[in-house]
């Protein structure tokens, strides 16, 4: 990935499908941690009493109380609708970005792209992808959220496809896209910090005498790309997920001063670790597969690939 002298390049079909292909790979990893993540980010305050525990504490301690209390395969819920989202999300936004990004270099770019077309690269890619995948998103949050339940109380969905079935008859198609304004601004806040980072981060790299393209090199720029995207898209990311998740939210401005008021601004923050460590693994995990199926995968090369001038 990136502009580093390969001779092979990669026709949008082809980089779509190892797109799509990493990203499900890297989300069926690190589900876990994203669902722990969800559940921080869900959890209020309690209003009424200040000395209250809350339920979920930390990353590890929310994964323990969810597997001992859901059973272990609760930590993969919304994996269906998460594997809806990465070929569609995943394959848009990371297929997209290196021609969005030659598109706003011009074809006759010569040298290092500058890193403020990567991030508007990032950023345009981000916000389409995401645009056409929210259903999915709306869908695995709220499996995701829906926690250990009283004894004969039902679930709302009994799974991905109830659950798209059930919203559209109950609540209209349009919300599917329920979220889409902070879902938009936290994807292309997310994307462009991921896939810039990651370019920039790799560009950097292996202009350090005794580094080369391999893969300690992508285990590291994946690794920063999950920081800096952590990092910059924690308060976007909290919004989104409460939006999704709890339909008392009028709005996203509404969403954003509730949280605030009545918890602070660390509440923006909350899931930071399982985030990052979701974040982190996965975009290490996405982008090690991803230069991998594309420099090995004959077969992509054989059905997408062709020869460019070097």
């Amino acid at each position: 990935m990136g502009d580093h002298g390969s001779k092979i390049e990669i026709s949008f079909a082809g980089s779509f499908a190892s797109s799509a292909i990493a990203a499900s790979f890297a989300e069926l990893c690190t589900i876990p941690l994203d669902t722990a993540k969800v559940r921080l980010q869900l959890q209020k305050k309690a209003a009424t009493d200040a000395m209250a525990m809350p339920k979920y504490r930390g990353m590890l301690g929310t994964v323990a109380t969810i597997a001992r209390e859901e059973g272990m395969t609760a930590l993969w819920k919304g994996i269906v609708p998460g594997l809806h989202r990465q070929c569609v999300f995943g394959g848009l936004r990371i297929g997209l970005y290196e021609p969005v990004k030659s598109f706003y270099v011009g074809e006759n770019f010569v040298g290092d792209i500058p890193l403020s077309k990567k991030i508007l690269a990032g950023l345009t890619t981000g916000a389409l992808a995401i645009t056409v995948a929210n259903p999915t998103d709306l869908v695995k949050v709220r499996l995701q959220a829906e926690g250990k339940l009283p004894p004969g109380v039902p679930r709302r969905y009994s799974g991905a496809l109830n659950a798209y079935s059930t919203i559209v008859r109950q609540e209209g198609l349009g919300a599917l896209w329920t979220g889409l304004g902070p879902n938009v601004a936290r994807n292309a806040i997310i994307n462009a910090a991921e896939l810039a980072s990651y370019d920039q981060v790799k560009q950097t790299i292996l202009k350090i005498p005794g580094f080369t393209d391999n893969i300690f090199t992508h285990l590291l720029s994946g690794l920063g790309a999950g920081f800096f995207a952590v990092c910059i898209g924690s308060p976007v990311d909290v919004v989104k997920s409460r939006m999704m998740g709890d339909s008392a939210y009028k709005s996203t401005l509404d969403c954003f001063v509730k949280t605030m008021k009545n918890e602070g601004p660390l509440a923006f923050y909350k899931g930071f670790l399982p985030n990052f460590g979701r974040l982190g693994s996965w975009n290490a995990i996405m982008f090690l597969t991803l230069e991998q199926v594309i420099a090995n995968a004959t077969f992509v090369k054989k059905l997408f690939a062709r020869e460019v001038p070097a």
